[in-house]
């Protein structure tokens, strides 16, 4: 009678075949399994709570997704675009270059932003577009993915190059811990202020080309306007 623990595969075959509510499908295979398999009741709750508490950190990642769309929906991305518009001379290179700074300090300090979804989004992005529409106007569709896509970009180079300035960083240990098992004499210390050199020529390069971007974006729509007159 082995088999009859296959049954939580035959519930989940059937709720997903009449769409049931996913969850108490899962939970009803789950505790069917569980209690022909010889677990009691107490047994099975105090597993599912522990496989819980084991992976509340995936949940509260889950936990921010619909907070950020809240957030946006009632006005988030309406004040930084405000906010924006109030700054006189910033351009959307500029501005890019100024958040890149600031993920590459926060890198540093071993402060996770968690990058797209929750800053890039509903923030970076809007008031990079915010900035491009009060320097030159109106802006072309194809000028607006060019500024998501440096927002994104700028964000993974941050992101990337900036890790390892945390001296108490996982990938800082992770080399430190081979390098060392392979016989070099490195430190934990002098891998980060490596890190920290490549941090620093990145985002040299990354403000570089920004800056090209907003010499484009000028010569462009500095022509526009001038024809237009």
């Amino acid at each position: 009678m082995e088999w009859i623990k296959l049954i939580g595969i035959l519930i989940i075959l059937v709720g997903f075949i009449f769409k049931f509510d996913t969850i108490a499908v899962v939970i009803v295979a789950a505790l069917s399994t569980a209690l022909v398999s010889g677990m009691s009741l107490y047994e099975f709750f105090t597993m599912l709570g522990e496989a819980f508490v084991n992976n509340r950190l995936v949940t509260i990642f889950l936990l921010t997704l619909p907070m950020i769309g809240l957030s946006e929906r009632f006005g988030l991305r309406q004040q930084a675009v405000i906010l924006i518009k109030k700054i006189k001379g910033l351009t959307p290179g500029k501005f890019i270059t100024l958040y890149t700074a600031l993920r590459e300090l926060a890198g540093l300090f071993g402060i996770r932003l968690s990058g797209h979804p929750q800053f890039v989004r509903p923030i970076v992005n809007p008031m990079a577009q915010a900035a491009a529409k009060h320097t030159y106007g109106d802006i072309s569709k194809e000028d607006e993915d060019k500024i998501k896509a440096r927002a994104a970009a700028n964000e993974n180079f941050a992101n990337f190059f900036a890790q390892n300035t945390f001296i108490a960083s996982a990938g800082v240990l992770l080399i430190y811990g081979t390098l060392k098992d392979l016989g070099y004499k490195v430190s934990d210390a002098s891998i980060a202020r490596m890190a920290l050199l490549v941090a620093v020529i990145a985002l040299i390069l990354s403000a570089a080309s920004n800056w090209l971007f907003d010499k484009k974006l000028a010569k462009k729509y500095n022509k526009i306007k001038g024809v237009d007159k």
